[in-house]
């Protein structure tokens, strides 16, 4: 019934606290793909995404991990930076905002959320090539 609303609900028993999301509080705080965008600098590379195991948790930014929005884990990128990833293989692409370090192996250059990767088809292949265009809006 939640979902059908636009609200997600789920349960942190680690840290012991709901977390409950709307489709308006996941839009609101990102920039649209039919905004204009400069792209500023573009990458390619392999892409992973991470989703409930860590959902709840404290990114490096501060912010709660939430694998229902769209952001995503890069190694140097300022947070705030928002990011349009194209998955090569289905060449869909997602608007993300980096809140988050990571990812922690060399042969990747970005980690996805749970509902980013799922956005462009990346999630049940674990990982994929990427374009990565960094936005300056």
């Amino acid at each position: 019934m939640t979902e059908a609303l636009g609200i997600q609900v789920d349960w942190d028993g680690t840290n012991k606290h709901v977390l409950i999301t709307t489709d308006n509080d996941i839009n609101d705080n990102y920039i649209k793909d039919n905004d204009e965008h400069e792209v500023t600098e573009t990458m390619n590379g392999t892409a992973s995404w991470y989703g409930s195991d860590f959902h709840g948790s404290n990114t490096a930014s501060g912010e709660t991990y939430d694998k229902n929005a769209l952001t995503a884990a890069h190694p140097t990128l300022p947070f705030g930076t928002n990011v349009r990833v194209t998955f090569k293989r289905t060449n869909e692409s997602v608007i993300v905002r980096i809140n988050d370090r990571g990812p922690f192996s060399p042969d990747r250059i970005i980690d996805l959320s749970k509902k980013a990767a799922d956005t462009i088809g990346l999630k049940p292949h674990g990982l994929g090539e990427v374009t990565i265009e960094v936005l300056d809006k």
